[in-house]
């Protein structure tokens, strides 16, 4: 009697295990798709913010109930003009400016001025510097984005430049967004929250 009382659990477990396996594959794949995602740093271009290497957690639902904010670090799907590979690839930029916003590269003191504020960016590369002047506003539903590292870094700058200063090629639209990337999470050594600057909340709106 004892020995069928102590079998009957144990059947019962192994029969319910693959359900309990294939539910929690599900919930991976939907948090993945939908949720969250881990992205790799593949390029200096954000340095020293993320290193080649880093893993970042993008959380892939907080533009469904928002607008990307300025200063705010972004993955999104590059532009057929970005990308050297035609079925497409994930960058990863800091937004600059949002629809409206009128950014003039620089003042005096070499800062940027959005909305004729100067930002302060304590962020960038040591030694940076923006490679051209420029004055551009960013049209609605579209982000300019740049990378921490100016001098190495594929963002609207560059494609500004490249293109001719067509502000179409230069920006990207919010829709190709896939998220927003908010703490490095490996190495642990490097794990950290990806906040957005204080200098960001000086801006004014356009």
């Amino acid at each position: 009697m004892i020995d069928e009382q102590t079998d009957k659990p144990r059947s019962s477990f192994w029969k319910e295990l693959p359900i309990l396996l294939g539910v929690a594959i599900l919930v991976a794949v939907l948090v993945r798709a939908f949720v969250l995602q881990t992205f790799f740093i593949p390029s200096p271009s954000m340095e020293n913010t993320l290193q080649i290497d880093d893993r970042v957690l993008v959380n892939k639902l907080v533009y469904d109930f928002r607008s990307p904010h300025r200063g705010e670090v972004i993955v999104f799907k590059a532009p057929l003009e970005w990308s050297a590979n035609p079925d497409g690839e994930d960058f990863i930029k800091r937004v600059i400016g949002v629809g409206g916003d009128h950014v003039v590269c620089c003042d005096a003191q070499d800062r940027l001025v959005i909305n004729g504020k100067p930002l302060d960016e304590p962020y960038i590369f040591p030694g940076d510097k923006t490679a051209e002047d420029f004055d551009i506003t960013v049209p609605k539903g579209r982000l300019w984005v740049m990378g921490d590292h100016r001098e190495a870094s594929g963002d609207s700058l560059e494609h500004w430049q490249q293109s001719g200063q067509d502000i179409t090629v230069a920006t990207i639209p919010e829709d190709d967004v896939v998220g927003r990337a908010f703490t490095v999470f490996w190495p642990v050594g490097r794990a950290t929250w990806l906040s957005v600057p204080k200098s960001y909340e000086a801006i004014p709106e356009p």
